[in-house]
């Protein structure tokens, strides 16, 4: 029996967090700590795993409403006020303040079984674990840093996110990099070439490009990447691919083939219709550049109309 779906058009409450999310996204400015706390409550609201003798089970305990959205941005809010106020810092001077505070008496920090778990990819969750992914440790760090005033900005290095302080855009100027992961431990010279390194596998030269700051909504949709990276290697929880699908989906800028891995998706979990529009919707969209690419979806898409046969 296929998974029962978790598809946009849900009750009420998830229709007005989707609406939220989109609406957030196409901010001229958006927040990043409120798109973060969205999939939070998406994680809550939607059912991760197979229906069993008529109970979902929820994946995580994250509040499913407003009250823990606020909680959470109360709590960053918290962080910052317990930074000691300076008039000026320099970049190296402000990653310090927030590795003692952040790192050593918050706790701050990341372990390899963070990977094992949801939870590590939910901004309310890592609030209140203090454990997470270098990229959700890294949007603590940068949003309690924002609030109090310091000039910071999220990294996305190759297999690894860090976090800045600093001008980017002053070749010349000081600037400090920070491991959120790793507590918080500054990062000079060779040092960021190392962790790449050692989140690779392989030696890699880092170029300035790489050390730009990422927009918050390529953090959101990284963060989404991964939850979705997650469900993928955990078939019982399907429709959490599905969710983190349809929230990318949902951005103004997002890969094109997204909408194809959704089709996919959505044949596996029985909805071979719904499948079938998705692959023929991104057919559409890459039919005048890969032809070829498109014949094969319409036949794909084609195929799962006829398993209703």
């Amino acid at each position: 029996m296929p998974d029962e779906q978790a598809s946009t058009g849900g009750d009420g409450d998830e229709r007005s967090n989707r609406q939220r999310f989109a609406e957030a996204a196409r901010e001229e400015r958006p927040d990043l700590a409120l798109l973060c706390l969205l999939i939070g409550v998406e994680a809550a609201t939607v059912p991760s795993g197979r229906v069993r003798a008529g109970v979902r089970h929820a994946p995580v305990d994250v509040a499913a409403d407003e009250s823990g959205v606020l909680d959470a941005q109360i709590e960053l809010d918290r962080l910052a006020g317990l930074l000691p106020y300076a008039p000026a810092r320099t970049p190296e001077r402000w990653a310090t303040e927030l590795r003692r505070l952040l790192g050593e008496e918050m706790g701050f920090r990341g372990n390899p079984d963070d990977y094992r778990r949801l939870e590590s990819s939910l901004l309310q969750s890592v609030l209140k674990l203090r454990r997470g992914l270098p990229i959700l440790l890294s949007v603590v760090w940068t949003e309690v840093a924002r609030r109090a005033g310091a000039p910071v900005y999220g990294v996305g290095l190759p297999g690894h996110f860090v976090v800045g302080f600093g001008d980017p855009g002053d070749a010349g100027g000081a600037q400090a990099f920070a491991d959120p992961y790793d507590g918080g431990r500054l990062l000079h010279a060779g040092e960021l070439e190392a962790v790449v390194a050692g989140a690779t596998g392989s030696p890699t030269a880092l170029s300035p490009a790489m050390l730009q700051p990422a927009g918050p909504l390529d953090i959101v949709l990284r963060i989404l990447n991964n939850i979705r990276a997650w469900a993928a290697a955990r078939p019982e929880h399907s429709s959490v691919q599905l969710w983190a699908l349809e929230l990318s989906l949902l951005l103004p800028r997002h890969p094109a083939r997204l909408r194809y891995e959704l089709g996919q998706l959505l044949v596996e979990r029985g909805d071979f219709p719904g499948g079938a529009a998705e692959m023929e919707e991104y057919a559409e969209a890459v039919a005048q550049v890969e032809p070829e690419t498109a014949e094969a979806v319409h036949k794909a898409a084609h195929a799962a109309r006829a398993r209703l046969n």
